[in-house]
């Protein structure tokens, strides 16, 4: 039997056991043969002019360390620097060792864009490994698709998007959105939710599919409301949540705001054990300025937590804190962005090449077995055929894993009757 065999595009079960063992093994053994070829001739790796010599490459790490979207995005920061400092230790990429060029985003959409725009055309590196919202990958996307670059954008969204320029390791709606409401409804039996997010595209065209959703499945939104980025006065919309007494609290209020709106909740008397809330947007690294005491109980729909238990993931999370420190924690975006450098390398061996074009073409089917989340698979589409697991909130400020679908989830960012 073919162990390479996929069964309706996920590993057939002899492939399951070989990476199961696989698992196990340095971080060498994960990739595919030829991985650790030596270097080829620059001129016949870099035909585009990027910043690759015949020792270095040059890449983009672009995210906010500044703003309100710090608290969410300095562990992407970590995580993509230690997937390079690993992958650096292993000689690197196409032979060439990793080089950093960091910019700030500051929160700030338009920065975001300025910022890429220099990346690409003045440092010319060959890939960036960046954004967190919507927004500043919205920003962003004109600049790569006009100087073509390469994004590896690691945050789950609402999907409707697809391009030649992004790699998305984060998961799309169906695979969170959709797959979490199935869950709490059938899990919760709930009939009524009460909608509440930041204001800006993420929140709202994730609420618009999850709206259409609740609807079309016999239930009711009693409530939908958005507050700007950095709002931290939620008694209003917490008031209306005690008056109309949905089943299910909905969130998807981001950065900084998360932690004043549970804070909140907990002092109006709201007992996350009693009353359903879910998000699909507070992972570890929020919880951190939360407080655990004051969202525990809460359930959060992600593919990843720390707490996840398998050998790739207690390698990778040993690693972290090592680099960060043993109080730093671990979020879904975070582990999707540790995600990016390796499917990068990957694809630059497999093209043999930097040029953003052949890696563009190579990224399809590429796999990386070393996952923390477990094994996953660039789609044709450009996205992570990856499962989509729901956390219960601990007062630590970890997850206890109370649901994991069988399978992968095949990406659909352009879900039919949601667009």
């Amino acid at each position: 039997m073919d162990a390479d065999k996929t069964i309706g595009g996920v590993p057939s079960p002899l492939r399951r056991k070989l990476l199961l063992g696989m698992a196990a093994l340095p971080a060498v053994a994960l990739l595919p043969r030829g991985a650790l070829a030596q270097a080829l001739p620059t001129d016949a790796v870099n035909t585009t002019k990027l910043a690759v010599t015949d020792g270095t490459v040059k890449v983009g790490i672009l995210h906010s360390t500044t703003g309100t979207m710090a608290i969410s995005e300095t562990g992407s920061v970590q995580a993509e620097k230690l997937a390079i400092a690993q992958i650096n230790e292993m000689g690197g990429v196409l032979g060439r060792k990793i080089e950093v060029i960091q910019e700030d985003g500051a929160s700030d959409w338009p920065t975001f864009a300025e910022k890429a725009r220099k990346l690409l055309v003045e440092d010319k590196v060959a890939a960036v490994f960046g954004c967190w919202t919507s927004a500043s990958r919205k920003a962003v996307l004109p600049v790569f698709e006009q100087y073509n670059g390469m994004l590896y954008y690691p945050t789950f969204y609402e999907g409707l998007e697809q391009s030649k320029n992004v790699i998305y390791t984060g998961q799309e709606a169906t695979q969170q959105i959709l797959a979490g409401l199935d869950w709490v409804s059938n899990e919760k039996k709930a009939k009524t939710f009460f909608l509440i997010g930041s204001d800006y595209i993420w929140p709202r065209t994730s609420n618009k599919i999850a709206r259409k959703h609740i609807e079309m499945h016999g239930q009711k939104v009693v409530g939908e409301e958005y507050f700007p980025l950095g709002h931290t006065q939620f008694n209003s919309v917490i008031n209306k949540i005690k008056l109309t007494k949905p089943d299910v609290i909905y969130a998807s209020v981001v950065g900084g705001s998360n932690v004043a709106f549970y804070k909140q909740l907990k002092a109006a008397g709201i007992d996350l054990n009693k009353q359903t809330l879910m998000t699909i947007s507070v992972t570890e690294d929020e919880m951190l300025g939360i407080g655990g005491e004051n969202i525990a109980g809460a359930y959060a729909c992600m593919k990843y937590f720390q707490s996840l238990k398998n050998p790739n993931n207690e390698k990778f999370v040993a690693a972290f804190k090592k680099m960060w420190g043993g109080e730093s924690v671990i979020g879904d975006v975070t582990q999707a962005a540790y995600l990016g450098p390796w499917l990068w390398k990957l694809t630059a061996e497999k093209a043999k090449s930097f040029d953003i074009d052949k890696i563009a073409a190579a990224s399809p089917g590429i796999e990386f077995t070393g996952a923390p989340e477990g094994y996953v698979r660039i789609h044709e589409n450009h996205h992570l055929w990856s499962k989509t697991r729901v956390g219960r909130a601990r007062t630590d400020g970890q997850f206890d894993m109370v649901y994991e679908t069988a399978d992968l989830i095949e990406p659909n960012p352009f879900p039919k009757g949601y667009q």
